[in-house]
C-alpha cells in the first residue's frame, strides 16, 4: 500500500468514526433526555431533539464578545471536537473497532489525558470569552476535573494492574483490557472490587458529561449557562459535537473495562459482515444501559450539587471506594 493510500484511507476511517461517534452521541442524549421526562412524569423532546438542536445553532449567527481574546475564544471548540475524536481513535466500538485508526495502540493512560481535552477547551474558551460568569464556570470546571480524575484513574490502573499479576502482556493497552474481562481474571474478592468500581465509575460519567448533579460549571440558575454562557452559533455546535462523541468515548471504555463482550461470540460460523452488525449493535445496547445507570437515573434522582459538594463526593467518597475497590482486588490475587 502507498503512502498516499494509507493517508487517504486514514482520512476515511477519521471522518467515517467521528461521524459515527457524532451521531450515536446524539442519540444517546436523546435518549437519555427522553428518559429521564418519563421518569419525571413530563413528556419530553422527541428523541431527535439534540439533532434538531445541533442544526439550529449551525443556522445561528456565531457572535463574539467585546472584550474576548477573538484567537483562543475562536479556536477552542475545535480543540475540544478535535481532543473528543482523538479519544475516540483509541477506543474499542464493538464490532467497528477494527476500524480504529489506532488499532492496539495508546493505553488507558493516554485516553485520560485525551479525555480532558474537551474540558480543557472549554476552561480556556470560557476565561478568553472576558466574561465573568464564564470565568467562574471555567475556574468550577477546573476543580471538577482534578475532582473525577482520582477514582477515574484508580480504576484504570487497578484493573491494569491486576492484568499484570495474572501474567498478560501490555496491560494497559485498552485492547488488552477489552480482550481480558476482570470478572474472567478475578476471584469471589476480586469480582466484589470489579463491582465497586463499575459503581464508581457509573458515577464518573456525569461528572465527565457535565451532567446532574455534577454540572454546577454550568448551572444555568447560578451561572446563566456558565463556562460557554457568550458562546452561540456555529461555537456552541462544535462544543455539543464534542461532547457528543465524548459521550461514546466514555461508553466504549466503560464498555473494554467491564462489558467488552461481542455477541457474535455465541454464533461461531457467522459470516463477518453479519458479526460486524451484531457486535455493533451490542455495543450500542450496552452504551446505552450504561449512560441510562450513570447519567439517567442519576440525574433523574439528585439535585445539583455545590461545587463543594462535587469536590467532597469524588474525592473522599468516589475516591475511598474506588481505594477499596483496589484493595479487594489486590487481596484476590493473594488468596
Amino acid at each position: 500500500m502507498s503512502t498516499t493510500t494509507w493517508i487517504l484511507l486514514a482520512i476515511a476511517w477519521v471522518i467515517g468514526l467521528s461521524l459515527y461517534g457524532v451521531i450515536l452521541g446524539l442519540i444517546l442524549s436523546g435518549v437519555d433526555r427522553v428518559l429521564v421526562a418519563r421518569m419525571q412524569g413530563r413528556i419530553g423532546p422527541p428523541l431527535v431533539q439534540p439533532f434538531y438542536d445541533v442544526a439550529k445553532l449551525f443556522r445561528k449567527q456565531d457572535c463574539m464578545p467585546s472584550g474576548a481574546t477573538a484567537l483562543v475564544f475562536r479556536f477552542a471548540p475545535v480543540v475540544a471536537l478535535a481532543g473528543a475524536v482523538t479519544a475516540l481513535l483509541f477506543v474499542p466500538l464493538g464490532g467497528l473497532e477494527r476500524a480504529a485508526l489506532f488499532l492496539g495502540r495508546g493505553d488507558g493512560i493516554l485516553l485520560l489525558y485525551l479525555l480532558l481535552l474537551p474540558g480543557l477547551a472549554m476552561v480556556v474558551g470560557g476565561f478568553a470569552s472576558g466574561s465573568p460568569y464564564a470565568s467562574i464556570g471555567a475556574q468550577r470546571e477546573m476543580l471538577s476535573m482534578v475532582s473525577y480524575e482520582l477514582p477515574l484513574a484508580c480504576t484504570i490502573l487497578t484493573l491494569a494492574w491486576r492484568l499484570a499479576r495474572a501474567g498478560v502482556t501490555a496491560p494497559f493497552s485498552l485492547w488488552t483490557l477489552a480482550d481480558h474481562p476482570v470478572w474472567a481474571e478475578a476471584g469471589p474478592l476480586g469480582w466484589a472490587g470489579a463491582a465497586l468500581l463499575l459503581g464508581v465509575m457509573l458515577l464518573v460519567l456525569p461528572g465527565e458529561l457535565g451532567r446532574i448533579p455534577f454540572d454546577a460549571p454550568e448551572a444555568e440558575t447560578e451561572l446563566a449557562g456558565g463556562l460557554l454562557i457568550e458562546y452561540s452559533g456555529r461555537s456552541l455546535a462544535l462544543f455539543e459535537l464534542a461532547q457528543a462523541v465524548k459521550t461514546v468515548a466514555l461508553s466504549g471504555l466503560m464498555c473494554a473495562l467491564f462489558a467488552p463482550w461481542r455477541l457474535s461470540s455465541a454464533w461461531s460460523e457467522l459470516p463477518m459482515p453479519v458479526a460486524t452488525v451484531f457486535d455493533t449493535l451490542g455495543f450500542i445496547v450496552k452504551s446505552g444501559l450504561f449512560m441510562f445507570a450513570g447519567v439517567s437515573l442519576v440525574r433523574a434522582a439528585v439535585a445539583r450539587l455545590r461545587i463543594d459538594d462535587i469536590v467532597r463526593v469524588y474525592w473522599k467518597h468516589l475516591g475511598l471506594a474506588a481505594l477499596a475497590g483496589s484493595l479487594l482486588l489486590i487481596v484476590d490475587t493473594w488468596i
